[in-house]
């Protein structure tokens, strides 16, 4: 169990490192994905267009969504998104920052998803294989003797070899090799574009607005860090508040049995040393509730953070009730000056 608490922790302090290692195993799966699928194209003029389009969205779609789903930071920007203003304004350039960041890492999975299909050549086969021009690739001299709909219903076998019947019109093999040129050119052209996309936001974008890239990310690190703490803290509370509950409900009922059993060998065997332990601890648990015992007032706190969060300001008053205090002057403060003589 140690062993699994120390992966964790060591997860959580290197969120980034294991987030790009993520999208990085996804990337990989997706291209395994592809590989694996058996593509099998309808061969129907209504069907094909249709088909490859839901073959080449449809799965990006989902890892990207999965790709959010396993990023952290999602219910993070969720609730700062949707939290009331309260004492602390909201930076939409924040909110960008985070949402960009979670984005660029959940889009390498379609990406590479969207890349290897057009590299591949099946899918863009599939769906333009009734716009291949027959009258420059095959006999056009025949072209008019068969309707569009005839034609259409032909040029849609081309992907699939065991029923086209179209050799006498367009030979097979110079369609597909004349799709596939095309798709391939144009998956080449998507990873050279996509990789100086990504090359202008990660490396061109923060020197022209350094600054407030750096404001952006620091605030970023801030909402992260802070949730992080109010967990830790929550957690710490809600174990000592358990652990004083579970006490206290077993010294009730000792006291109880003692009642009941005044002359019992219970009331015998107890001692006073054994009965002052469980009441240092209590104390001891009672002083990490920081005077927050019970259910009600628990509620109003948890309520009071989400309502009204602090604001980034240190020095300010404490909290007084929902809100924070300060309405009035400040005391002034002493100042004592010492001085040294050298001797």
């Amino acid at each position: 169990m140690d062993k699994f608490r120390m992966i964790f922790q060591f997860l959580q302090s290197n969120q980034e490192s294991f987030m790009n290692g993520i999208c990085g195993i996804m990337a990989l799966a997706s291209a395994q994905m592809y590989s694996a699928f058996d593509f099998n194209c309808p061969c129907l003029p209504g069907y094909n267009a249709a088909y490859s389009a839901g073959i080449l969205l449809a799965p990006p779609l989902v890892l990207f969504l999965l790709g959010l789903v396993l990023n952290n930071n999602v219910s993070m920007l969720a609730e700062e998104w949707k939290r009331p203003p309260g004492r602390r304004a909201k930076d939409p350039a924040v909110l960008r920052y985070m949402f960009c960041s979670m984005a660029q890492r959940a889009l390498i999975a379609p990406v590479v998803w969207v890349a290897v299909t057009l590299l591949d050549g099946k899918c863009f086969l599939c769906a333009f294989c009734t716009a291949v021009p027959v009258a420059a690739l095959g006999n056009g001299s025949l072209t008019p003797g068969l309707s569009a709909p005839e034609l259409a219903r032909l040029l849609a076998r081309v992907p699939c070899p065991e029923i086209y019947d179209g050799d006498w019109l367009l030979a097979r093999e110079v369609a597909v090799r004349y799709l596939r040129c095309i798709s391939q050119a144009l998956g080449w052209s998507f990873v050279l574009l996509t990789t100086l996309l990504a090359f202008v936001v990660r490396s061109v974008r923060p020197c022209f607005t350094q600054a407030a890239f750096l404001k952006s990310k620091y605030w970023s690190h801030y909402i992260d860090i802070e949730r992080k703490l109010f967990d830790e803290t929550c957690t710490e509370h809600a174990k000592a508040f358990a652990k004083v509950c579970i006490q206290q409900f077993f010294e009730a009922m000792n006291h109880d049995l003692e009642l009941g059993h005044a002359h019992g060998p219970l009331a015998t065997a107890t001692s006073p040393s054994a009965s002052h332990s469980p009441t240092e601890g209590t104390e001891e648990e009672r002083e990490k509730l920081r005077g927050i015992t019970d259910q009600g007032a628990i509620n109003r706190l948890l309520t009071s953070w989400h309502k009204c969060k602090p604001p980034l300001r240190l020095g300010q008053e404490p909290l007084m009730g929902n809100g924070w205090a300060g309405g009035g002057p400040r005391p002034p403060r002493k100042e004592v000056a010492t001085y040294f003589s050298k001797v």
